[in-house]
């Protein structure tokens, strides 16, 4: 019996190494495991905006008018929180005094840190509405962890949005300072300067622009303290940018004067975003940026634009797409100088049909959107996780390649894991 259990875990460990080696590149997965996030307690629909190593996804949940087309790009916000999903378990951040959070992009790293913005109870003196649900409230950036929801500092003005955390700790997003922005027309609401901004120790530090942009807004920020984003006038998107040792750098476009925008990078140094194809249009091409160099990676056939958002250390990019109707249409995978509809590499049986892909993780797990094919919500927009499968095997990628990081807070600290979830604390995934 003896020599049974050992040829036994033998074969057990063969089988995982086979597993591992097989699985070992996430570009040879073909296959999907579609996990559905579901949406908020309170709230018709969702979407994971990020995911980390971890599998764990900053989750945005709203109120949409309901007169308007859910999938519509522009839809009214009437109200929205911010989540963090956890291992089939979510659980709302909280406010900063306001009825509702919100993120820019909002980045979740392997420490469970958490970026966004929250309304405050404070009407803004100005009248502007920067958080974005017509309530006119001073919207703050936040960063949460351990549980606690912290304002960042602005650069002297009343509003600002945090929209990525590395796992340095660094955050960047934009920061109001106080000043009109004059390249703003007369009838603008938010028409205070909104400066690229990165927030380090505490303090909140103003990035440079490129002469003739007097704003811009960093999107994204990879482990090397490398940030992306875009500049421009009046909160615009005139040019996609880079920013290393406080040095800006305008990115490559199509050459038409039409603008570009970043939106994620890597630690490799790619970066990801979108191209504009005419000046003012509304049509924009998936953008690959390396060493310098644009790659148009175009958009689905059928589909009018494309956005590329996140990109892995592999190279692995996502993005969506929308049709001429502005709706969200298909999320996409990019590998291998192919495009891929995300939806014709899911699982037999998945109940969602992909309309965003937002960022990707480095085992291959992808956040995004989808439209719920069918059961009590169907048409709804549900929030999901992606997770790359060895049909063969039948088991995940991210099922055999799991990571546990060290902490980046203080040495006094000690070693700290988001704590176990209370009681009345939770909503399970799958609504």
């Amino acid at each position: 019996m003896r020599i049974i259990k050992q040829l036994r875990s033998f074969w057990i460990l063969w089988v995982a190494t086979i597993v591992l080696a097989s699985s070992s590149d996430a570009v040879a997965q073909t296959s999907y495991k579609v996990t559905d996030l579901g949406r908020g307690e309170s709230e018709n629909e969702a979407c994971a905006m990020s995911v980390n190593d971890e599998g764990w996804t900053e989750i945005m949940t709203w109120n949409g008018d309901p007169a308007q087309n859910v999938n519509f790009i522009q839809a009214t916000l009437l109200s929205g929180r911010a989540l963090i999903g956890v291992d089939g378990f979510k659980f709302d951040l909280g406010t900063l005094g306001g009825k509702n959070s919100w993120m820019n992009w909002g980045e979740i790293n392997d420490f469970g840190q958490i970026v966004g913005m929250s309304e405050t109870a404070v009407p803004d003196p100005n009248g502007e509405d920067i958080c974005g649900f017509n309530t006119h409230l001073t919207c703050r950036p936040f960063v949460w962890q351990l549980f606690y929801l912290s304002a960042l500092p602005t650069l002297g003005g009343n509003n600002g949005q945090a929209s990525a955390i590395n796992s340095r700790g660094q955050i960047v997003g934009m920061a109001e300072d106080g000043t009109v922005d004059s390249s703003c027309s007369p009838d603008t609401i938010n028409n205070r300067t909104q400066l690229p901004v990165m927030w380090e120790n505490g303090r909140a530090h103003a990035l440079p622009t490129p002469v003739g942009d007097p704003g811009g807004f960093a999107n994204w920020i990879n482990d090397h303290g490398q940030a992306v984003g875009n500049t421009g006038s009046c909160g615009g998107m005139s040019h996609a940018v880079s920013w290393e040792n406080d040095t800006v750098t305008v990115l490559t476009d199509l050459g038409t004067g039409a603008g570009a925008i970043a939106y994620g990078n890597n630690n490799r140094g790619q970066i990801v975003g979108s191209v504009f194809v005419t000046p003012g249009g509304a049509t924009r091409y998936g953008a690959l940026w390396q060493n310098g160099v644009l790659t148009n990676l175009g958009t689905l056939p059928g589909d009018m634009s494309a956005i590329a958002t996140g990109i892995n250390d592999k190279g692995q990019v996502v993005g969506s797409t929308w049709d001429s109707s502005f709706n969200w249409s298909h999320a996409f995978i990019y590998q291998d100088g192919v495009m891929t509809d995300l939806n014709t590499l899911f699982l037999k049986g998945t109940n969602l049909r992909a309309t965003m892909a937002n960022k990707i993780n480095e085992r291959g797990q992808i956040s995004g959107m989808g439209t719920v094919l069918s059961g009590p919500d169907i048409g709804k927009l549900h929030a999901f996780l992606a997770t790359p499968v060895n049909e063969s095997i039948g088991r995940s990628v991210a099922d055999d390649e799991a990571r546990r990081p060290g902490s980046n807070l203080p040495a006094n600290v000690g070693s700290h894991h988001l704590p176990s979830f209370g009681p009345g604390q939770l909503q399970r995934f799958g609504r």
